[in-house]
């Protein structure tokens, strides 16, 4: 079962005084980037948080956050009063409007009126947060999964099509050969020339042979049918899938290569743009 790599969970969880919000959303990327937002009083726990985000998703670039919101009527920010009082004496030295508030507000910008003192973790909260956040990582799981579900239908789509489209150069093989040789007697026809007919034989055998593609088409056969297998498998991974789609695209360019026959590369550019859409679907894919 695939998984894509695009997803998103969420959970609130209320405490006493404050409210906490966890957003988690990933997008594809080739390894793990993980970019964390907290406060500042939850930084020395953003270590253990990046270990169990890499242990649960792997690959991606993920994006978590975790808001804080204050309800209770405890605060951590204080107004410094003798810091404050001491701007505004130095003010009212400077500029003397007569107006108190005025003091105030300006007071109240200048640096250090305002402190705020580091809250230490209660492990009891900090315990409820942990769930909330194993919580946030299970919806994004269950998207992923969501998501690789519909991808791996259009997978097997494109697949079969390009099967459908191998079974059609299978059948009209037989015809691109005989029209090499249909070719090659009439340009031999043309020479005014006396030709030795066994080494004529010899000839139109090495080209023949110059055009099979039935090992390409054999081959090609077995990939698509490791591609479904890798689907389902539980080991299944964007890289792993990728690579055998790399092994598609060479037996597909080998055939429109050697096949030397219109109707037969008219398919070949089809299945080249199956193939291309199955690359494009899998960068996203864990």
């Amino acid at each position: 079962m695939i998984q894509s790599m695009t997803g998103y969970g969420k959970s609130v969880l209320q405490l006493p005084t404050k409210k906490i919000s966890i957003e988690i959303k990933s997008l594809n990327s080739k390894n793990l980037d993980l970019n964390a937002r907290m406060p500042s009083m939850y930084r020395e726990k953003e270590l253990s948080i990046r270990k169990l985000i890499a242990s649960k998703l792997v690959r991606g670039k993920v994006d978590f956050s975790l808001y804080m919101e204050i309800t209770g009527e405890e605060t951590s920010t204080q107004i410094n009063q003798t810091v404050v009082k001491q701007y505004i004496k130095q003010l009212k030295d400077v500029i003397n409007t007569g107006e108190e508030t005025e003091y105030l507000k300006m007071a109240i910008r200048l640096p250090d009126a305002v402190t705020t003192e580091r809250d230490e973790i209660d492990e009891d909260e900090w315990k409820q947060i942990a769930e909330a956040i194993d919580n946030s990582l299970d919806k994004i799981y269950t998207y992923r999964l969501d998501e690789g579900k519909s991808l791996e239908a259009d997978f097997l789509a494109r697949v079969k099509n390009i099967s459908g489209l191998l079974d059609d150069v299978i059948a009209m093989d037989p015809d691109r050969i005989e029209g090499v040789r249909e070719r090659l007697t009439k340009g031999i026809s043309e020479i005014k020339e006396k030709v030795d007919e066994n080494r004529f034989e010899q000839e139109l055998v090495y080209y023949i042979e110059k055009f099979d593609i039935t090992e390409e088409k054999v081959r090609l056969s077995n990939h698509l049918d490791y591609f479904q297998k890798a689907l389902k498998s539980d080991d299944s991974n964007g890289k792993k899938l990728g690579f055998i789609t790399q092994e598609m695209g060479r037996e597909i360019n080998t055939i429109g290569s050697k096949s030397n026959y219109a109707p037969m590369q008219k398919l070949v550019v089809q299945m080249k743009d199956e193939l291309e859409k199955i690359k494009e679907q899998l960068l996203n894919v864990l």
